[in-house]
């Protein structure tokens, strides 16, 4: 019987969880789930013979004792910067290991170890990064095997809503963590267009988009993501022409998404003064000018130039950002009062579907031609438990944990997807899974 340990029960383990449980029989695996709440590891497993709970703290010295007894492979599905912690026995014993979060420098200097003792660690086999790796890398290898110069790489990702009925204007509610999405794109954006090193700051971000068509799925709007400069290497790119990595939206999204970024309302430096007897319309007055003749709404539209009637008002109405309503708060920055009133009207319900869509466009020569191949997909969640976002992210992680436990898949060392003998096995696994890409090819 070969042993697994996955660490972290949360939302986004539940697609993991029910894959190795699922196979666990005919493949003689007992399944361990560990979290620091041992009731949710309990509901994770949901009476499974071949799964155990248990209370798992990385910082108690008993617990971390529980790495070393006997797994063949460790899932660690805990906050990123808990991973080193894990990462650094696993490497010690010659555990294999697997996360979705993205590779460090402190933990990929523990490759050699890993390495030494027989074991390996895969880093960002998730969705993003993971499948976009993985997707991206089996279309690069294809160009450059056949001769060809590439000239220009951009790829996009989105969690969204699936397409329905409901009158959400914005097309758009939390499907991943709430809190980086009210702190997406701050800091600095760095990507090569043209042969040029280009730079956005925040402030300008969700101004400069570009609209995106998918086939089957119609029109996105995508803006930039923060460094796609470190992706040269990753990808073996050195003296491409253009590259540039970014987030899909429904179009029109970035726009009134703008109007928080130039109030100051997804600022998370300071806060907010008698937050617990704010209101929305309070909240969003605190960044506007004094005048006790003009309403909220009229100081809004002209402090940001726009139409009482437009689309980005219309969005901040649907909000409830002008209702007198308290925003439930004691204390908070203004990026975490903005959060706790968007969840109000963004937390997906029960019944409603999210959406993954991915989209990469890779341009080469072919001789003297220019050719372009676009390479797409789209995955549609369940419900608001068994959503695309916990399927694309843990399916990856699932089926390289079967290959590793069934010795199909033996990495040394500490890597990222990128490499032919990770992806292939990997993506051809998860096209059973309803993962797949479809391509269409345009010539210049």
């Amino acid at each position: 019987m070969k042993k697994v340990l996955v660490l972290g029960a949360g939302r986004s383990s539940s697609t993991l969880i029910g894959f190795l449980l699922n196979h666990a029989e005919e493949n003689d695996w007992h399944v361990v789930v560990g979290d620091l709440d041992e009731n949710l590891a309990k509901e994770k497993i949901n009476g499974s013979s071949r799964g155990e709970a248990v209370r798992f703290d990385i910082f108690n010295e008993a617990h971390q004792q529980k790495l070393t007894d006997g797994f063949e492979l460790v899932i660690s599905m805990m906050p990123a910067s808990f991973h080193i912690h894990v990462a650094k026995i696993c490497a010690k014993h010659g555990i294999n290991m697997l996360t979705a979060s993205y590779l460090t420098d402190e933990i990929k200097s523990l490759s050699s170890e890993f390495e030494k003792n027989g074991a390996g660690l895969i880093m960002e086999m998730g969705l993003d990064p993971g499948v976009d790796h993985m997707s991206a890398m089996k279309v690069l290898d294809r160009i450059r095997e056949a001769g060809h110069e590439l000239r220009a790489f951009e790829t996009f990702t989105g969690g969204l809503l699936a397409p329905s009925d409901d009158d959400n204007p914005w097309e758009y509610k939390f499907t991943w963590n709430p809190r980086n999405v009210v702190l997406a794109g701050q800091g600095f954006v760095k990507f090569i267009q043209e042969g040029r090193y280009k730079y956005i700051p925040y402030q300008k971000l969700f101004r400069r988009t570009e609209v995106i068509h998918i086939p089957e799925y119609g029109y996105f709007e995508g803006y930039a993501n923060r460094d796609s400069l470190k992706y040269l290497d990753a990808y073996k790119l050195r003296g491409i022409k253009t590259l540039y990595r970014g987030t899909l939206r429904r179009v029109g999204y970035s726009k009134a998404w703008d109007v928080f970024v130039q109030l100051g309302a997804t600022d998370d430096t300071y806060e907010l003064h008698d937050v617990s007897t704010m209101t929305h319309r309070q909240f969003i007055n605190s960044f506007l000018s004094y005048n006790p003749d003009d309403s909220i709404e009229l100081k809004l539209a002209h402090y940001l130039n726009l139409d009482l009637e437009s689309d980005e008002m219309f969005k901040m109405k649907w909000l409830g950002l002008f209702d007198d309503e308290l925003v439930g708060l004691e204390k908070g920055t203004p990026a975490q009062i903005l959060e706790h009133i968007l969840k109000k009207k963004w937390t997906i319900e029960p019944d409603e579907k999210d959406m993954i869509v991915m989209w990469h466009k890779f341009e080469y020569y072919q001789d003297a031609a220019l050719k372009q191949i676009q390479s797409y997909m789209a995955v549609e969640g369940e419900d608001s438990i068994n959503t695309a976002m916990s399927k694309t992210v843990g399916l990856p992680l699932a089926v390289s944990a079967q290959l590793i436990l069934q010795g199909k898949m033996s990495p040394k060392g500490v890597h990222i997807p990128t490499e032919k003998s990770v992806y292939m096995p990997v993506l051809n696994a998860l096209e059973s899974h309803g993962i797949t890409f479809k391509e269409c090819e345009i010539t210049s």
